[in-house]
């Protein structure tokens, strides 16, 4: 199988496990088999990230990260009619989960299935069906269970605090698209196993030392607040946004000038937009108004690195998400290009 192969099918593998921030166990395991069939070594930190170590020509170490936690919402208590009302977990519109199928996720193991609503679901029967306010208040969930009251949701073992997540709708078309939720940023965690699976593959390494930080609080903004000492230099691979008045695309990589946190590192972007430059890479530089990353995570944590943002457009980023696979393949080797020099 070659690597962009890899890349397309671990991106559905991926968004299958559901992993909304702080329910990551079994995506965690997941990328840490992947990486360990590699034959890279991996350590999970007492948060619950993955740090995956590849060896380097030099001692120096240059840090990577993608997050695979996701947007998803938690139970926040149960009507007297059986139906669940939520909180979100991570920033999104009501509009772009309404109608989507989900799983609730209870502490004890057991998996159920329903649909996120509006309270007047129907214009059949409802006079503010159009006009109802999309806010938490205003929305809930209806269970595929037999159930009339809130004690009939109990006895399932359903309470609040349990977690949900959104069916992903993965799909590949002939054209070349990846449409899904969840690629923000399970995308980039896929991209950074093909490049694990690259070093494997063809036996090279790179020049220097890499730790690849697997995060599991991005979506909540502190995934990457903590790193290992070792990273002076620190680069999130994330989403590349797509929007109004920005330059960015779903068949280029996108190189992140400033998001809402600031702007990044300007040597180190500049040393990124050369490589980009100099391999030919399809790219655009870009700011994210409404953005943050692991990166500015990590320097709100005190890190003391050189930060940069590179990452795989994304149409309709926080909803129903698209990005093609020539982007994802200049992602690929706009990263590569940098673990080489």
């Amino acid at each position: 199988m070659n690597t962009m192969e890899y890349i397309i099918q671990a991106i559905e593998r991926l968004v299958n496990i559901p992993s909304p921030s702080g329910f990551t166990k079994d995506v965690i395991d997941f990328v840490k088999t992947e990486a360990e069939g590699f034959g890279f070594p991996c350590e999970v930190s007492l948060k619950g990230g993955l740090i995956i170590s590849v060896k380097g020509q030099v001692e120096e170490t240059l840090g990577l990260s993608a997050h695979v936690d996701t947007l998803g919402a938690m139970v926040r208590s149960i009507s007297g009619e059986g139906t669940l009302r939520f909180t979100l977990i991570g920033g999104y519109t009501m509009q772009s989960i309404e109608g989507s199928y989900c799983k609730i996720l209870t502490r004890d193991g057991r998996v159920y299935t329903g649909t996120i609503l509006a309270k007047s679901p129907s214009v059949h029967t409802y006079d503010d069906a159009r006009t109802l306010d999309r806010n938490e208040r205003n929305m809930e969930i209806r269970i595929d269970e037999i159930v009339k009251s809130k004690d009939d949701v109990l006895a399932l073992g359903i309470d609040n605090g349990d977690y949900i997540s959104f069916d992903p709708k993965f799909e590949y078309t002939k054209q070349g698209f990846i449409k899904s939720r969840h690629l923000d940023d399970k995308a980039s965690v896929a991209v950074l196993l093909g490049l694990c699976k690259e070093f494997y593959d063809n036996k090279f390494l790179p020049k220097r030392s890499l730790k690849i930080l697997i995060s599991n609080y991005e979506e909540v903004g502190y995934g990457a607040s903590w790193l290992p000492e070792d990273i002076e230099e620190f680069i999130a691979v994330d989403m590349g946004a797509i929007g109004d008045d920005l330059n960015g695309s779903e068949f280029a990589v996108t190189i992140c000038a400033k998001d809402s946190s600031g702007p990044y590192d300007y040597e180190l972007t500049n040393r990124i937009i050369n490589i980009a430059k100099e391999n030919k890479i399809d790219y655009v530089v870009d700011i994210f108004p409404h953005y943050g990353s692991d990166v500015s995570a990590a320097l709100r944590g005190g890190n003391n690195i050189r930060g940069a943002l590179i990452g795989q457009g994304i149409h309709a980023s926080h909803g129903m998400e698209r990005t093609h696979r020539l982007s994802l393949e200049n992602t690929l080797q706009l990263i590569k290009a940098i673990t080489l020099n």
